[in-house]
């Protein structure tokens, strides 16, 4: 069992927040999990993740429960899209991690990323170089990147001012009821299940709007616009509206031959940090997503 006392500058801060800035190399979900567990323990007692702490307390932990994470070099699969000085634009497949975590210890995009780039941006650590703004596991599509702290402050202030443009393409189970629409919740963690997302009276406002591309008898092609960046957004949205994303075991339901939800990040815009040129960039359905597809063009005739 491993041990620390708390300092006269931690006193009156969360105990999870402590942890993590004595040891930034674990994410704060692992941390939390690990006091939930009673693997860190505050003066000997399983206490609460937010609990205050005292000057003085004694943290105590098991070593073996807490193996630093890291990001090192590995040769990962992925299409690098555009790369300049300042920044890269890459086409995430579906099923890779962007980066390391406790479910996830390698074989990420970041682990790829760092392999085949010198430079990243340290703004967000040692887990997630570079990474400016993320898309789940088994999304794909478009996603910048960037190699230096001033590209990232500007990419991430534009995505902020909702000036970095993000267009998603998603076949949805059923047909919407209207051809487009603009949906407005509030989004805050599952109450029965902490690892997924729920539309709630309470939490962060989250706003998506969209419009359908094409109908099928049993679903519909439809184009998103990201005005916030919330976690799972479209997936929780989709599902509000009574017609989750095909393919989404969490917030759907599986399918056969499918390996994840058809969500594809197609459409991607923004102003380059150093030269002020407006970057767009659009990249095909992948093949899995177009064979979908085309199956139910055939059922439709």
């Amino acid at each position: 069992m491993s041990s620390f006392y708390i300092n006269e500058s931690e006193k009156n801060s969360r105990l999870d927040i402590v942890f993590f800035n004595r040891y930034p190399n674990f994410s704060r979900a692992h941390i939390k999990n690990l006091i939930d567990d009673g693997s860190i323990l505050l003066d000997g007692k399983k206490v609460k993740a937010g609990e205050k702490v005292k000057a003085n307390q004694k943290v105590e932990f098991e070593i073996s429960e807490v193996k630093p994470l890291d990001a090192t070099p590995q040769n990962v699969d992925f299409e690098i899209i555009y790369e300049d000085e300042d920044l890269i634009v890459v086409n995430k497949p579906q099923g890779l991690v962007v980066h390391p975590c406790s479910s996830t210890r390698d074989g990420t995009l970041v682990n790829g990323l760092l392999y085949r780039i010198k430079d990243l941006s340290g703004i967000n650590g040692v887990l997630r170089p570079g990474i400016v703004h993320r898309l789940d596991k088994n999304t794909s599509g478009l996603m910048v990147v960037a190699k230096n702290d001033a590209s990232h402050i500007s990419l991430a202030k534009q995505i902020k001012d909702k000036t970095c443009k993000r267009k998603y393409l998603a076949l949805l189970d059923g047909n919407l009821k209207n051809d487009e629409g603009e949906i407005e919740t509030y989004l805050d963690r599952s109450k029965s299940d902490r690892k997924k997302i729920a539309v709630s009276e309470k939490g962060r406002i989250a706003i998506t709007q969209y419009r359908v591309i094409k109908r099928f008898t049993t679903a519909c092609l439809v184009e998103f616009s990201l005005k916030t960046g919330r976690t799972h957004q479209i997936r929780v949205h989709a599902k509000s509206l009574g017609h989750p994303v095909v393919g989404d075991d969490v917030y759907g339901k599986p399918v056969k031959g499918l390996n994840g939800q058809l969500l594809h990040s197609y459409s991607l815009e923004f102003t380059h940090p150093r030269t002020e040129e407006v970057m767009h960039f659009e990249i095909p359905l992948p093949d899995y997503f177009e064979n979908y597809i085309n199956k139910l063009r055939e059922q439709s005739k």
